[in-house]
């Protein structure tokens, strides 16, 4: 038996598109959520196992890691779990900036803290998730971007400490049309807005960053690992014509 990819942040979005596409090349999958319930029509569309998980709290990382690995250990670990947090520096607070790097840096640092041995047994590949503006100066973005900044860089150290048995990169998508943007493109003028400021005129789709991972975690990318990939439309490299 293949050993499964567990994809930490399935319900909706980026997770769900990813474990669409592991699906249909016959990975074996293991899908969390802190609920889930909420994921259950997924997994049982795709045949797919499900384990709850709270990414804030240990314990629950680590019986998670532990009841979605096989006896051939952990093929694949997609941290998908995230948030946009957009405040303007004087509005933002301690609380704002320790809570998402809670959230999105040391979170991923304990999964795969848990997931190593079982990742290091099948030989595995993990996948985490930045975003364009940790190399972008974005206006109101400190919060998000400092915690992202972490998850970039935390991709480079976990890449040293796990070669050569496992690989680790990072995707830094631009914004995408998923649940957690969607107060940001729910005015068309500000999605128009949006999708000019990049260079292929569009703003993402989950399945843009889906098609990268799904990659990345594969045998075809045997010898990347320590990368930060952009799946941005080309916003953080390129200027849109007229800007």
């Amino acid at each position: 038996m293949t050993a499964p990819t567990l994809i930490m942040g399935a319900r909706g979005g980026i997770g769900e598109a990813l474990a669409r596409r592991l699906a249909a090349e016959n990975q074996p999958l293991v899908l969390s959520a802190r609920d889930p319930q909420s994921i259950q029509p997924l997994a049982q569309a795709l045949g797919a196992a499900t384990v709850a998980c709270d990414v804030l709290d240990t314990d629950s990382i680590k019986a998670a890691i532990q009841s979605a690995q096989s006896d051939e250990g952990l093929a694949g670990l997609a941290y998908c779990v995230g948030n946009i947090v957009l405040k303007p520096l004087k509005n933002l607070t301690e609380k704002d900036l320790l809570d998402c790097y809670r959230l999105n840096t040391v979170g991923a640092a304990l999964a795969v803290q848990a997931a190593a041995p079982a990742l290091q047994k099948a030989r595995g590949s993990v996948v985490m998730f930045s975003t364009v503006a940790a190399g972008q100066g974005f206006g109101n973005h400190a919060v998000i971007a400092a915690a992202k900044g972490g998850v970039e860089a935390l991709t480079r150290s976990l890449a040293t400490d796990l070669a050569p048995s496992v690989r680790v990169n990072c995707i830094a998508p631009s914004i995408s049309d998923t649940e957690i943007a969607g107060s940001l493109l729910s005015s068309e003028k500000m999605a128009e807005a949006l999708a000019a400021s990049h260079p292929l005129k569009r703003v993402g789709v989950a399945d843009d960053s889906a098609a990268m991972a799904a990659f990345l975690l594969g045998d075809d990318a045997g010898w990347m690992t320590g990368n930060v990939v952009p799946v941005d439309g080309g916003r953080g490299s390129l200027r849109a014509r007229g800007q």
